[in-house]
């Protein structure tokens, strides 16, 4: 297991592995500490790098621009999971004893590990728009967070297009709808919304999983693709998965306008695999792509200017990099409502867990942070920590992502009560789940 422990203010960029300085969170100056679960190796390096970046360097740019927040430094610490679920329990592991206010897990497979621990250990877990979609119940599970939408959401917005595409929900019936994902707890996650909606509107859903080891090579799955025909595809990839499908997807003539990938499906080297031929593919997000936001001008001038970042200065403004920076702005957000909640200027993971169960981000916040444009509005509750809140279709122009259809809602009357349901069953089947004591401070 290989760590990264760094007090920003001191320490400069430094490549995994190149023997930079290390100093024990416990031998710092006062201040909070966010661990960072990252993979900056494996199969999936290649999607996890940006987003550690992007989480890191926003971070830092909140230290070096304004000394923290509140006026107390951020101290950080990155832990190598390889998206491996055994790595990742063992990072939490190393970190939970040093006070850590939030734990960010970075895959389906670790939240479904740490969601029984959160409330045991007093450490929030905050999956940003991933993990398991029914910890979006508050009443159920107080200590996860997954705004700014669940699986679920995006899944019934994936619907929602196409239904668009083809003129309404009532011409969706007798078409054949592919859901291309990876074979794992991640992947299969959008299942049930999308059993649910194929059956209310008449059409036909099939399944196309993809084993981990055969993520860059996938002919056997797209020769059933062919067979099948199916009008539209889903795609729920990560890693290499996803730059594989875009290609085999050209390579096999479906037409890359109808494929539509999840929001891990969208980084700029997924599309940008399938060359100038990759124009049309889709994918959902909930952030902006590209430099032109005036944070963005701040993270150049107090962190790549500084030497301070790891990311290539040319890639600035990819979509995972960006994904990143606004997985940071919750955890920085919701450290800024605790400190005002509380009084306290260093706060506990409890005091974070009543800032996650506060976070608003209005039009106004969005513009006082340099991000008019980049997000949407974001208010979660004590009752719903995801929030259902919108996205939208980015669009491949050949090289790069455009807002090819408007911010969205997802179909929060088909999903918020199936994940009410599945809450109660997950609660149901793991004997002794604890009722929620924690106040609620709305």
């Amino acid at each position: 297991m290989s760590f990264r422990n760094l007090t920003i203010a001191t320490v400069a960029a430094a490549v995994v592995g190149s023997g930079a300085l290390v100093v024990p969170a416990s031998a710092q100056e006062e201040g909070i500490y966010i661990p960072l679960l990252t993979y900056r190796t494996g199969a999936f390096a290649g999607s996890g790098i940006p987003i550690a970046d992007g989480m890191h360097d926003y971070l830092t740019m909140l230290n070096e621009r304004d000394g923290g927040i509140g006026g107390v430094r951020l101290i950080i610490e990155e832990c190598e999971t390889g998206y491996a679920t055994p790595k990742g329990v063992e990072c939490y592991e190393s970190v939970r004893s040093k006070n850590p206010v939030v734990v960010n897990p970075y895959s389906t497979g670790i939240t479904l590990q740490l969601i029984p621990r959160a409330a045991v250990d007093k450490i929030p877990v905050l999956s940003m728009a991933y993990g398991l979609s029914a910890s979006a119940d508050g009443e159920t599970f107080p200590w996860v967070f997954n705004p700014p939408a669940t699986y679920w959401d995006g899944a019934s917005v994936f619907v929602k297009h196409i239904a668009e595409r083809e003129g309404g929900f009532e011409n969706l019936a007798g078409k054949t709808v592919g859901l291309l994902h990876l074979d794992a707890p991640y992947g299969r996650e959008p299942v049930p919304i999308l059993e649910a909606l194929a059956e209310e509107h008449g059409f036909e859903l099939k399944l196309y999983p993809v084993a981990a080891q055969d993520m860059q090579n996938q002919g056997s799955v797209w020769l059933n693709i062919r067979r099948d025909r199916p009008d539209y595809i889903y795609l729920q990839g990560w890693g290499a998965m996803n730059p594989t499908a875009v290609r085999e997807a050209i390579r096999t003539g479906f037409p890359i306008e109808n494929m539509i990938g999840v929001w891990w499906a969208g980084g700029d080297e997924d599309a940008r695999a399938g060359g100038a031929d990759a124009a049309g593919y889709k994918a959902l997000s909930f952030n902006g792509a590209g430099a032109d936001f005036p944070f963005i001008d701040d993270v150049i001038t107090h962190v790549h200017d500084k030497g301070l970042s790891q990311f290539p200065r040319e890639r600035i403004g990819d979509m995972l990099y960006n994904r990143g920076m606004y997985n940071s702005m919750l955890i920085a957000e919701a450290i800024r409502i605790a400190q005002e909640i509380t009084g306290k200027s260093v706060v506990t993971g409890e005091d974070v867990r009543r800032g996650l169960e506060n976070l608003t981000v209005t039009e106004e916040r969005l513009a006082a942070m340099g991000m008019t444009g980049f997000a949407a509005p974001l208010n979660v509750t004590c009752e719903n920590h995801s929030g259902n809140h919108q996205v939208f279709v980015a669009e491949w122009d050949g090289t790069q992502w455009t807002v090819g259809q408007d911010w969205t809602e997802p179909m929060t009357d088909r999903v918020r009560p199936l994940i009410l349901a599945a809450a109660q069953e997950y609660a149901a089947a793991n004997a002794g789940w604890p009722a929620r004591t924690e106040g609620c401070d709305q």
